[in-house]
């Protein structure tokens, strides 16, 4: 056995949620050992839709403008009734928001995992280990020992790491480890999944999504990018599942809609869409993320969402408690911020599958339906962790300033804490100084300008703090105030003054 290499994180598994925690904890200067079981990118459609926070996730990362090259902004989603009525709109704009970046966007998962992993594949810092497998990991109190498998050659090795991430999806062996359960949210049905290519740009519904709630046969279907479309299609108790993805058969489910002249499958197989959040996502050095640690049915597109949430919660607390001596507890609230957060869109997504499951079959789900007519994206707050709950808007995610020149403030911040004032003489010269210097790659200070002082304003604040995942740390009325908000981020302001 090849002994002990030492790390400061170990990421089991490198899919979209494992390549973003890494190239996150890269841009922080942590050493990042990854496990990983394939060979290479799997070149199958899965994830076709993320949204703008995963966006400016990205943004922070560096890799937008080739990602550009790669995606297209997605209009929203429609259900309609047996009789092509109406039921719910759900619009999301593809004119650029608060968060300077469309509501929504189309991908395919191949494209952005391998822009991903490009931007990292040569740094220093990274030690990949792709066709090997992890098959024990043993904890102590100040690391974790993890053992694991060179696949093509049948050798075994251990390496040491401060922290393991089980990112390795949800049959996690990570998650196992770690000892935890499921709650339930009470969502299991079979779909077919079945993606095609299409050989004429005309050959599609449109742009919007579609939901199909015919309660003889519940369907999706979802435009992806380029020639890419894909259709859901729910497993009735009279199927024959084993037939169900031949090729004739696909074609005589999809005859009104679409024919075998006018595109390719290129994928058909059964799914069973759970609504599933583990019980416990972290246990001393052992955490999950991304499915491994909460799984949810598609009819809200935030799977994989979810997951570069995750990352982006995960990796500036890491390098707070390895790099910079936070307390371990920190780690925790990485859990109860994001339980909370993705749970509300798993129940979100968890509704609408009831609703286009049982539309026309029970009069509760009408009712609900016509409840979520003009139905419009939530924006959760996270759950109870570290940030300061005073103010209603603490915990939400924050807008994204546009400056004159044109730059976007998350790119003038980079991956770290931010202070935004409207009010430049709240601080003095010196205590400005002190910030800028003593807390060099923890935190920005950014000029004030219009869009802050109106966002300011409208929240009755004078300033803010906005933690490095862009959610809003806190606000202060008064230079007092402002004081110890900095104190309770970590910021000893007088230390050195």
């Amino acid at each position: 056995m090849e002994h002990s290499k030492h790390y400061d994180i170990a990421i089991v598994g490198y899919g979209p949620t494992g390549v973003t925690l890494a190239n996150l904890l890269l841009k922080q200067g942590l050493s990042v050992l990854v496990i990983e079981r394939e060979a290479n990118i799997l070149q199958l459609p899965r994830a076709i839709r993320f949204d703008a926070e995963c966006m400016r996730v990205f943004q922070t990362i560096g890799i937008t403008e080739q990602l550009l090259q790669e995606i297209a902004p997605g209009p929203g989603m429609k259900f309609q009734d047996a009789n092509g009525e109406l039921l719910i709109t759900w619009e999301r704009p593809v004119v650029k928001g608060n968060q300077q970046w469309s509501s929504a966007y189309r991908i395919h998962q191949p494209d952005l995992e391998k822009v991903l992993r490009d931007h990292i594949a040569d740094h220093p810092l990274l030690d990949l280990k792709l066709r090997h497998d992890v098959y024990k990991v043993d904890q102590s109190s100040e690391s974790c020992s993890i053992y694991y498998e060179d696949l093509s050659k049948g050798t075994l090795h251990q390496a040491q790491a401060k922290f393991v991430i089980g990112c390795d999806g949800a049959r996690s062996l990570i998650r196992r480890l770690i000892g935890t359960t499921f709650d339930d949210l009470n969502l299991h049905s079979q779909w077919l999944v079945v993606d095609f290519i299409a050989n004429e740009k005309e050959n599609d519904l449109g742009d919007y999504s579609i939901q199909y709630c015919d309660p003889k046969r519940p369907m999706s279907y979802i435009k992806g990018t380029g020639q890419r479309r894909r259709w859901e299609i729910m497993v009735m108790p009279e199927d024959d599942v084993k037939s169900l993805t031949h090729d004739e058969k696909i074609w005589s489910l999809l005859e009104d809609y679409i024919q075998p002249e006018q595109a390719t499958i290129e994928r058909a197989a059964i799914y069973t869409f759970h609504a599933l959040l583990a019980k416990n996502w972290v246990k001393d050095r052992l955490i999950i993320a991304g499915d491994a640690a909460h799984q949810t049915p598609p009819f809200m597109g935030q799977g994989m969402a979810a997951g570069i949430r995750d990352a982006a919660n995960l990796a500036w607390k890491l390098k707070q408690v390895i790099q910079d001596q936070q307390d371990i507890s920190l780690i925790q609230s990485y859990f109860t911020e994001r339980y909370s957060h993705v749970s509300e869109f798993i129940q979100g997504a968890v509704q609408f599958g009831k609703i286009i499951q049982n539309y026309c079959e029970d009069a509760e789900f009408q009712v609900q339906t016509a409840k979520l007519k003009n139905f419009i994206t939530p924006i959760p707050k996270l759950g109870a962790g570290f940030y300061r709950p005073e103010h209603h808007q603490a915990g939400f995610i924050s807008p994204q300033f546009l400056f004159e020149n044109q730059k976007l403030s998350d790119d003038l911040v980079g991956y770290q804490f931010a202070l935004v004032t409207r009010d430049a003489s709240i601080l003095t010269g010196s205590e400005l100084q002190h910030l800028q210097a003593e807390y060099a790659g923890q935190m920005t200070v950014l000029a004030a300008n219009a869009a802050i002082a109106d966002w300011l304003q409208t929240e009755q604040a004078v300033a803010a703090i906005i933690r490095p995942d862009r959610y809003i740390f806190g606000f202060a009325q008064d230079r007092d105030s402002l004081i110890q908000l900095l104190e309770h981020a970590g910021i000893a302001m007088f230390a050195q003054v």
